[in-house]
């Protein structure tokens, strides 16, 4: 039985050493993978910034040239205009199933609404019968 207990012991100690490897492996993978992004994040914010003064000088540019021939007022007017008009124009192109939609609420199928209590129709309560309970009781009931 001690060779059984030995062997035991060993196949105990193969595991856990399997397991720390698997451990750092995963570990030093992960922290590349982290060190990859990180690297791309910064790359993306700074073509962002870049991007929106790019934008900032062509708005300025496009209000001086308006100045040229309009009040300075009318021209950052315009300018404005022009830029709130593109970016809901991106924002469109962004989403364009939902550009023009209005959102419009959840049809449950199947089921009850999120929050509704279960009456196995999908509405919060039961429904409604035509016409009002008799009892069989009462005197207008009775022949």
């Amino acid at each position: 039985m001690d060779r059984l207990d030995h062997l035991e012991h060993l196949d105990k100690q193969l595991v856990e050493e399997l397991a720390q490897v698997a451990r750092e492996t995963v570990r030093d993978e992960l922290r590349e993978q982290s060190r990859k992004q990180r690297r791309t994040a910064m790359l993306y914010a700074a073509s962002g910034a870049a991007a929106l003064y790019a934008g900032g000088a062509v708005a300025l540019a496009v209000g001086l040239a308006l100045a040229i021939g309009l009040p300075g007022w009318a021209a950052a007017l315009i300018t404005a205009a022009v830029m709130a008009a593109v970016a809901y124009l991106l924002r469109g192109a962004a989403h364009p199933a939902h550009a023009h939609r209005p959102h419009a609420p959840h049809r449950v199928i199947g089921g009850t609404a999120p929050g509704a209590p279960p009456s196995g129709t999908g509405l919060p309560y039961p429904p409604i019968p035509p016409y009002p309970p008799t009892d069989p009781d009462s005197p207008h009931h009775r022949a």
